[in-house]
C-alpha cells in the first residue's frame, strides 16, 4: 500500500502494461485539479490522428517545450486558440475519461484548473501507448523522456518518478500554488496560470480544492514504459516546495512499480534557501543548480572539499548528490555531526 505521508491528500494508481493489471489504487477516483497535467490533453488535441508531420516546425517546437519543459506559455496558447474548455470535454470524452471536467464556473479560463483524477491520468498514458497513431505516440513519449530538470517557469521538477526511480522513464510533472521551487532561475509564484478568455462555464468541478497547494508526478517507469505511474497530491496551504517535493517523491518509493530501478544511496533533508549545488566541493567551482528550500536530496558519498562557515557552525565535509552531478556543503544538510551516518566516503 502507498506510505501517504502526514498532511497529505493523494490519488494513486499505478498499472503494469506487461500484466494488464493495477499493483496499486488508492482513491485514484478522488478529483484534484490538473495543473500542468492538462498539457497531455492539450498536445493530443492538437496532434489529432494526423500527428506531428502535419503541423508546422513552430507548433512542433511549442509543443516539445510544453511536454518537456512544462512551458506555461505553449498552453496558454493552445487554451486560447483553440477553444478553452471545449478541448478538455472533447479529449475527454473521445478517450473515455470519466473525472476530467473542464474548469469550474468561478475559473473558466484558467487550463490549470482542469479537475482530473489519477485514475483518468493511467487511461491517457495507456491511450498514447496503446491506442494512439505512431507518431503521435513517439512524438509524446520521445519529450516526455526527455524531460528536463528544471520547467521554463524555474521549478525543479525532478521530484516523485525521476528522484525515486532510475532509466528509463518518462514522466508529466505537475504543481500549483507555490512561490519557490529551486533551479538556477528564481521563479514567479505558480498560484493560478494566466487566465485565457472565458469560455462556456462547466459546474460539475465546483467543488474542486483551488486552494491547497498540488503537487503530481506522472508517467512511466521500467523497459518499453512497462508501468504507468500517477500520484497526484494536496499539500495543506502554505506548505513550502521543498516539503512537498520531499513527500512526493517518499509516496512514490514506496509504491510496488514493477519493472523500476531505485538509485542507490541515502535521502537526507536540507535547511537554508538558495543552496547551491556545485561541480566540486569548493564554493569557487560552477554553479550546477539551487535546491528547493528544506528539500531531500539523495547522497551517494562524501569527502573533505573547502571549510564553508555559517554561523555558528563550520564544516569541510561536502555530499556528492549523484542526481545533481554535484556537490553541496555538509553544513545545509539536516543530520548531527559534521559526516553522514552510513554514507560511504568518496573514492
Amino acid at each position: 500500500m502507498p506510505d501517504i505521508p502526514a498532511g497529505t491528500t493523494a490519488g494513486v494508481a499505478v498499472y503494469d502494461r506487461q500484466t494488464g493489471t493495477f499493483t496499486e489504487l488508492h482513491d485514484p477516483d478522488r478529483q484534484f485539479r490538473a495543473a500542468s497535467l492538462v498539457k497531455l490533453l492539450l498536445a493530443l488535441d492538437v496532434l489529432g490522428d494526423d500527428g506531428p508531420a502535419a503541423l508546422p516546425e513552430a507548433d512542433r517546437v511549442r509543443l516539445t517545450a510544453m511536454l518537456r519543459s512544462s512551458d506555461d506559455a505553449a498552453a496558454g496558447h493552445y487554451w486560447t486558440t483553440r477553444g478553452g474548455s471545449a478541448i478538455v470535454t472533447r479529449t475527454a470524452s473521445r478517450l473515455g475519461l470519466t473525472g476530467t471536467v473542464p474548469p469550474p464556473a468561478s475559473h473558466p479560463g484558467y487550463w490549470g484548473y482542469t479537475a482530473t483524477t489519477a485514475a483518468d491520468t493511467v487511461r491517457v498514458y495507456r491511450h498514447i501507448l496503446d491506442a494512439a497513431p505512431a507518431s503521435v505516440r513517439t512524438f509524446i513519449m520521445d519529450a516526455l523522456h526527455a524531460a528536463t530538470r528544471c520547467g521554463n517557469d524555474g521549478f525543479d521538477q525532478h521530484f516523485g518518478i525521476p528522484s525515486a526511480f532510475d532509466g528509463p522513464r518518462a514522466v508529466k510533472q505537475g504543481w500549483s500554488g507555490f512561490t519557490s521551487g529551486g533551479c538556477i532561475t528564481a521563479p514567479a509564484s505558480r498560484a493560478a496560470p494566466k487566465p485565457a478568455p472565458a469560455t462556456a462555464p462547466d459546474t460539475r468541478a465546483a467543488s474542486l480544492d483551488l486552494v491547497s497547494e498540488a503537487l503530481h508526478t506522472t508517467g512511466t517507469v521500467g523497459p518499453a514504459d512497462r508501468t504507468v505511474i500517477a500520484v497526484l497530491t494536496l499539500h495543506p496551504d502554505g506548505t513550502p516546495y521543498g516539503t512537498a517535493y520531499g513527500k512526493v517523491t517518499r509516496l512514490t518509493d514506496s509504491l510496488d512499480v514493477p519493472g523500476a530501478v531505485r538509485p542507490p544511496g541515502t535521502r537526507f533533508g536540507t535547511w537554508g534557501s538558495g543552496v547551491r549545488v556545485r561541480a566540486a566541493a569548493h564554493t569557487g567551482s560552477a554553479h550546477l543548480a539551487t535546491l528547493p528550500a528544506g528539500v531531500e536530496v539523495l547522497v551517494g558519498c562524501q569527502g573533505r572539499g573547502e571549510r564553508v562557515t555559517v554561523p555558528p557552525y563550520t564544516n569541510d565535509w561536502w555530499a556528492y548528490l549523484p542526481q545533481y552531478g554535484g556537490w553541496v556543503s555538509q553544513i545545509y544538510i539536516s543530520s548531527p555531526g559534521d559526516t553522514l551516518p552510513g554514507v560511504p566516503d568518496c573514492p
